[in-house]
């Protein structure tokens, strides 16, 4: 039996009509489908990579208008990754009320929604900011819907490490949004959020690993003890931390954005042996604590970048 065919009863493809739905509830299921609450962490490392590359405050139009393309093609692959998902998505505690799953939208207006998206944003961006802006936009949904959806999520436990690349682009965007060109500044910052992803995206992973396994999907957590993937945690955090600590040297920073990049580097490093203490202990359950870096690393990555945007002004 597939997952499609083992999905409960009543749940898709139950009898009412989507569209007959009331309005506003329709409306809600509509932006959930671009999961707003990952869009908001896009554009935390977005915007401050546009003061970096302006070495100030960049013109707040061209900010506006990437942000709302950011958002519309962040979105159109999010709804294009539901309406791949939406087999598994009925299956696991934590996808179970998305809006495809409940029946609020049916997967033809899904995935017409989605690409709808793709293509408005490409526009906006080529046509109000520039073209490479627009190239890297397009790319990165394609890399996340593409690549990751279809090809990694369900064959390898790389999956979240390769598929992150997608989450890395909205720096090279917001940097070229304002110069045109890309440099080392947001290679680096890219590869500081491309070794962030793992090590944030795990220790959920961890948490909700039945979920994973019940439907097929070998993250990390599924296939490898905690000791092991706790190893990896730590691994990837040091080279996250090393990585961040470049901008400086470089030239590109100065002492504020140091600061804030040791200091919150070093809590993350705590923390990520801490779990991995946790692990080789064997403990289960809550003892595990797996949550604790999960929420961090939000916070990390957020005050980093404040920094990043902050630094111009302090230099």
């Amino acid at each position: 039996m597939t997952a499609v065919e083992s999905r409960p009863a009543g749940v898709i493809g139950a009898s009412e009509s989507p569209r007959h739905r009331p309005f506003g509830a329709r409306v809600k299921a509509f932006v959930a489908l671009t999961k707003p609450r990952i869009i908001e962490l896009l554009l935390i490392t977005t915007v401050p990579v546009m003061f970096l590359a302006q070495q100030g405050v960049p013109d707040l139009t061209l900010v506006l208008l990437t942000c709302v393309g950011g958002y519309l093609s962040a979105g159109g692959a999010n709804a294009l990754n539901m309406y791949i998902d939406r087999d598994i998505d009925a299956l696991m505690d934590r996808t179970s009320q998305r809006p495809l799953v409940t029946g609020m939208v049916s997967p033809r207006e899904c995935l017409a929604f989605g690409v709808t998206l793709a293509v408005v944003s490409t526009l906006l961006f080529g046509l109000t900011v520039n073209w490479l802006s627009a190239w890297l936009s397009l790319g990165a949904l394609l890399f996340y819907v593409v690549v990751y959806t279809m090809i990694l999520k369900r064959r390898t436990a790389q999956n979240i490490v390769w598929g992150g690349i997608a989450g890395c682009m909205p720096v090279l965007i917001g940097w070229s949004a304002v110069t045109d060109s890309l440099s080392w500044a947001p290679v680096i910052l890219f590869l500081v959020i491309f070794f962030w992803t793992p090590p944030h995206y795990w220790p959920l992973s961890m948490k909700v690993k039945e979920d994973y396994a019940r439907v097929g999907v070998p993250m990390l957590p599924v296939i490898a003890s905690n000791k092991t993937v706790a190893r990896q945690i730590v691994i990837y955090s040091w080279v996250m931390v090393a990585v961040s600590l470049l901008l400086t040297p470089l030239g590109y920073t100065g002492w504020f954005y140091t600061v804030v990049a040791l200091a919150s580097g070093g809590w993350w490093l705590w923390e990520a042996h801490a779990l991995q203490n946790r692990a080789k202990a064997e403990v289960t359950g809550g003892k595990l604590k797996e949550m604790r870096l999960f929420h961090w690393s939000i916070t990390y990555v957020s005050l980093l970048f404040v920094a990043v945007a902050v630094d111009p002004f302090l230099r």
